[in-house]
């Protein structure tokens, strides 16, 4: 009897704990709902011309790498591959839909040091800037399994960006002075 209180008020708590967390989650799901998400892919779209193994991070409002956005399918962390054509760029997710982004939605790309809770090794992250279907600016986040693929893959992106630019870092982030890198301290 003894051990029954304290059980029964360690279970009360984790069970609020799930509550709150459960219901964070969905209002923020809901919060987003109108900022639209990945493209529709064309059936006749053209062949990837790179595709590389990666880890999705997150997606966040562009410029603010800390405040996580919860698009569709891109809302959780996952194992993804990452395919780039002259079309655009395709976000395979394990367990999720495919997530186009067409290369006229593709405002830059470059790498970072950190996002929402995540945090690497210097430039460990590379972050591709976009507009979604919904006309928001978003930045989504990928850690690239075999590092020396990171640079391929800004290459092959830098190539279908509108402007061939590249982009510019997220402003939120310190820039080390180059068009593609974005080194951010903690």
């Amino acid at each position: 009897m003894d051990k029954l209180v304290p059980t029964l008020v360690a279970i009360a708590v984790a069970a609020l704990i799930l509550f709150l967390l459960i219901f964070t989650w969905r209002r923020r799901a809901k919060r987003d709902a109108g900022l639209g998400a990945g493209y529709e892919a064309q059936a006749d779209a053209s062949v990837a011309t790179l595709e590389a193994e990666t880890l999705y991070v997150a997606t966040t409002v562009h410029d603010k790498p800390l405040e996580r956005l919860v698009l569709p399918s891109l809302g959780f962390r996952g194992r993804a591959t990452l395919s780039v054509a002259p079309d655009g760029v395709s976000l395979a997710i394990a367990g999720a839909p495919l997530v186009f982004i067409r290369a006229s939605a593709l405002l830059g790309i470059g790498l970072a040091t950190w996002a929402i809770d995540r945090v690497v090794e210097t430039d460990g992250l590379v972050w591709i800037a976009w507009t979604t279907s919904g006309g928001a600016a978003v930045d989504s986040y990928l850690r690239v399994i075999d590092p020396a693929e990171r640079t391929s893959i800004i290459g092959a992106v830098k190539d279908i960006v509108p402007g061939s630019g590249g982009g510019q870092p997220p402003a939120a982030a310190e820039s080390t002075g180059t068009d593609q890198t974005n080194e951010r301290e903690v």
